[in-house]
């Protein structure tokens, strides 16, 4: 299997898994285990934190100890314990408990994955980030469609049994050989490069590009949480919900499928610019037409909400971070952007979703505005570097 399949598979098949448990989670939580909206809330907030501590602390420490590989491997079995935990909660305080630790491992599959491929890129063996990560979106969809199928005819609690499952499939590709370079266990003279998560600030721009990633991706907290109960308080039809999900995960395989060849002469700070308006839209429009024919349009925003700018993290990423920096890099994009400020977005909507729905969306401008007002500045400071060079 050459580079790009492999990585394209690997991509697959957890966002596979990722499909079932993003969307869907919460509603499992409340409908299969009888918890309230606001103690799923908590659950998954508390969640966040965890997968915050895990990709910001253990998941650069233990790549600086182990191969891609090996880390991989083992943060998959860890999934499936954690899972299987899940599946036997009985109580509010089990469900917690299994919840954090299912937030500790899985998640950092996804930087960790995102880190290998900017490996193989700087490596020269991957040569399109774009068309295997939209191997990923693919994977995702295909697990809406397959999901809303069987919870229409057997209920919500095929949904832990689908994540189950699917890990159990992500585990048997870890046996799979991979590129030698992901293989390779890191070196002492790498470790050392790489100490002092400071370092990184030091890289120009990097401080503002990353505030720019975590007002945008925070601003997925309602969607991400609240989406799926959203559209049934809107009265979408059951069999529909995953159908209308999965829009937004169409939009993003398409932006991906094309990224490399459309935006490659796009600079970062143009993409972030776009990725906020396009974020900031999509919002309103959820607020303002609370409707299914509304909100299924709004979803194609999601190529612009969450694709561009994550695309343009890896852009930056890759042209300005060393090889060796990139798994710390990856690890505080995961923590600050796709944890921890989610996770006190997602308390800050659940707030707003329980004195009005359509609230908890609308208040995500409150991260999509700053975003657009600093990638403006990032942009203009990008254009004055690039008139200086022609100079």
């Amino acid at each position: 299997m050459n580079t790009q399949r492999w990585m394209s598979t690997q991509f697959f098949c957890f966002y596979m898994t990722w499909g079932v448990f993003l969307p869907y989670w919460t509603g499992w939580m409340v409908y299969t285990k009888g918890i309230t909206v606001s103690q799923a809330s908590l659950i998954m907030s508390l969640g966040l934190i965890a997968r915050g501590l895990s990709t910001l602390v253990a998941f650069p420490y233990l790549s600086g100890k182990f191969s891609s590989k090996t880390l991989l491997n083992w943060m998959t079995i860890g999934t499936l314990i954690a899972i299987l935990g899940c599946i036997s909660a009985s109580s509010f305080l089990s469900l917690l408990v299994v919840t954090f630790l299912l937030h500790f491992f899985y998640p950092t599959l996804m930087p960790a994955l995102d880190s290998a491929a900017g490996v193989l890129i700087q490596s020269k063996q991957l040569r399109h980030y774009g068309k295997s990560r939209s191997w990923g979106s693919i994977g995702f969809v295909v697990a809406g469609i397959i999901l809303t199928v069987f919870t229409s005819a057997l209920g919500d609690k095929v949904i832990s049994w689908a994540l189950l499952l699917g890990t159990l499939v992500f585990m048997g590709l870890g046996f799979m050989r991979a590129p030698f370079v992901l293989s390779e266990k890191p070196q002492a003279e790498d470790q050392i490069k790489k100490d002092g998560m400071l370092e990184l600030f030091r890289v120009k721009h990097f401080g503002s590009v990353l505030l720019i990633v975590i007002l945008l991706q925070a601003a997925h907290a309602s969607y991400y949480n609240y989406g799926y109960i959203f559209l049934q308080e809107i009265q979408a039809p059951k069999y529909a919900i995953g159908v209308i999900i999965n829009i937004a995960v169409i939009a993003e395989i398409i932006f991906f499928l094309i990224a490399d060849r459309i935006f490659h002469k796009f600079s970062v700070g143009s993409l972030l610019t776009m990725a906020a308006l396009g974020s900031s839209l999509r919002w309103i429009l959820v607020f303002a037409f609370p409707s299914v024919i509304v909100f299924s349009f709004a979803q194609t925003l999601h190529a612009f909400s969450f694709a561009m700018g994550h695309y343009a993290f890896m852009k930056y990423l890759i042209k300005n971070i060393p090889h060796v920096q990139i798994p710390k890099a990856q690890g505080i994009y995961s923590a600050l952007a796709l944890s921890w400020g989610t996770a006190a977005f997602t308390i800050f909507g659940g707030y707003l979703y329980a004195i009005e729905p359509r609230y908890a969306f609308i208040g995500m401008i409150i991260c999509t505005i700053p975003s657009m007002l600093v990638a403006l500045v990032y942009r203009k400071n990008e254009h004055k570097k690039e008139a200086a060079v022609t100079l």
